[in-house]
């Protein structure tokens, strides 16, 4: 998922903040729509191709979001937020029978009978671990041999890193306990100093007691950043709230992500052994949870030229909010029905903009990603954000199918996988924490401080390959929008032919070394509007309509809009 970090922690602690100069230029918040000409090289040119798009009679293509949950009351995204036409709202009745009450707007595959929605959850290595735990804490390990023996080490690998990131959190919670303590006690012996008077560095600096000396270097350090310090009350109410915010956070960790006895699935109610059931969730798709996906949904298609926000990549789009990932990592069953509750429901484009480490039920996902090809649907997935050589280190979910049939398909031909670019361009043109793979990432696109919607009718620049994906999903659905004769793979294809390429020399995420951009993906590009819109007018379109799930409000009908 994005990047998101605790700067006045840095602040507090003396430390400088990382500020990007390119961040000041104007119109930066649109700089991932923009072009070479206006300064950014990585840009996908979609502002230049809507100055001169062709006029057509255009299609509104459902893409469904499968993510976090989106705020389907954006003021920027509510226009195009997809509505079931065979479902009346609120009735309490499944009206189009699809095993799904009210699913006006989409599904909650996290989401629990009574209206509640997971939040936090574990990993899916912490999973694994406790699954293996009773298996092998009691075994002799002199008495195991052969695949026993690589399955115990696995098991110890795991168990390690488990109990390293658990004695992680507690020393990160006795740190800032510590740390709010020494910051806390220098602002009050401040307060005291001061005794009502202004702030006045100097007298702060030059005092006897050591810590409104501290106290002294805190403020400044806090101002040197841009931040007027109002008062030292409020610095000692803003510490307070910043620290306890960054102590929830390894909470979270101890509590959730790696607590291999974490219960958090019991807000579902249901069997996750149960493979056959996928009448679960609620129609909750929003909640909590939602800033990711809400996110995620206005790059591909926040209304465009409404004279607010930011615009989408694409314009006849309706947005389908699929609920699935929480704050840990996704269960590979709420994937693979989100796929296909997706797929039934008319989308053409799905994206998906999460990822982890482990997929134990990677062949219901590999099964969702055939039923979805079957029914003519791209899929679109973010790399991740190790700065991994995925090739090497999979993550999931991948186009590499873990039961290989005697005949057909062995890979999801109908997946794009994406990684992130940053705004530089040149050598640092890639993403410095984007993963790779010259097998298993198709092509590059921005995402890197990318500006976009938030809950409640906010705007926030995030970072990761979770951005860049949406970049393309929404380039998909404006290709399919205007050619709907096209089928999936003919828009995978376009999408990567089409590409601009990279600079001939790259660093490569997560080294200083430079590498030739084939090693860092198929194609060696980085995808273009105008160079895909272009080769999609040009090509025959292959698709067989009739295997399409059509939902009569949108697909095949004009967009009126």
């Amino acid at each position: 998922m994005q990047f998101r970090a605790h700067p006045f922690f840095l602040i507090l602690c003396g430390l400088l903040l990382f500020s990007v100069s390119l961040k000041a230029q104007e119109n930066f918040d649109t700089w991932y729509q923009q072009s070479s000409e206006d300064s950014f090289p990585t840009g996908v040119r979609s502002i230049e191709w809507y100055k001169s798009a062709p006029v057509t009679n255009s299609k509104k293509v459902i893409v469904a979001i499968l993510d976090s949950g989106i705020d389907i009351n954006h003021p920027d995204l509510k226009q195009n937020i997809w509505v079931n036409p065979n479902e009346i709202p609120d009735n309490q009745i499944d009206d189009d029978g699809n095993g799904y009450v009210d699913d006006l707007h989409g599904w909650n595959f996290i989401g629990g009978p009574d209206g509640q929605s997971v939040v936090n959850e574990s990993l899916e290595v912490t999973r694994e671990y406790a699954k293996e735990r009773s298996l092998w804490e009691s075994v002799n390990p002199e008495k195991l041999h052969g695949q026993k023996k690589k399955d115990y080490e696995s098991f110890l690998d795991k168990k390690e890193l488990i109990e390293q990131k658990r004695a992680g959190a507690t020393a990160q919670i006795e740190q800032v306990d510590a740390t709010l303590k020494i910051v806390l006690d220098a602002l009050n012996a401040a307060k005291e100093e001061l005794n009502g008077d202004p702030i006045d560095l100097n007298r702060l600096e030059n005092a006897e007691d050591e810590n409104v000396v501290i106290a002294g270097r805190i403020i400044q350090n806090v101002e040197e950043q841009g931040i007027t310090v109002e008062s030292i009350d409020w610095l000692i109410d803003l510490t307070s709230s910043e620290f306890e915010e960054i102590k929830k956070e390894s909470e979270i960790d101890l509590n959730y992500t790696y607590n291999p006895d974490c219960t958090a699935r019991n807000i579902v109610g249901d069997d996750y052994s149960d493979f056959d059931n996928k009448w679960y969730g609620n129609n909750v798709v929003d909640g909590d949870y939602a800033v990711h996906g809400t996110h995620v949904a206005g790059i591909v298609g926040a209304v465009r030229d409404n004279g607010i926000g930011m615009d989408g990549i694409a314009d006849h789009v309706a947005i389908m909010s699929v609920k699935l990932v929480p704050n840990g990592d996704e269960r590979d069953k709420d994937v693979a029905n989100g796929i296909m509750y997706a797929v039934d429901n008319g989308a053409l484009v799905i994206n998906m903009s999460f990822g982890k480490g482990y997929s134990p039920e990677k062949e219901m996902v590999d099964h969702a990603m055939k039923y979805a090809a079957k029914h003519d649907v791209l899929l679109v997935s973010g790399a991740g954000n190790e700065a991994a050589n995925i090739d090497a280190e999979p993550k999931f979910p991948n186009d590499d199918f873990r039961r290989k049939p005697l005949f057909g398909p062995k890979h999801a031909k109908n997946l794009l996988t994406i990684g992130a670019l940053s705004p530089e361009g040149g050598e640092q043109a890639v993403a410095e924490f984007s993963n790779y793979g010259q097998k298993d990432v198709d092509v590059f696109a921005p995402g890197v401080y990318i500006y976009s919607t938030t809950p409640d009718s906010s705007y926030e620049f995030l970072s990761g390959t979770s951005m860049a994906s949406p970049v393309v999903t929404g380039m998909a659905a404006l290709i399919r929008s205007r050619y709907p004769a096209l089928s999936a793979v003919q828009v995978k294809d376009i999408i990567i032919d089409s590409t601009r390429p990279l600079p001939a020399q790259l660093i490569q995420p997560g080294t200083f070394d430079k590498v030739p951009a084939s090693e860092l993906c198929i194609s060696g590009g980085m995808v273009d509007v105008v160079k895909a819109m272009q080769l999609a007018s040009k090509t025959k379109g292959k698709a067989n309509l009739k295997k399409r799930k059509p939902s009569s409000q949108y697909i095949g009908m004009p967009d009126k809009t």
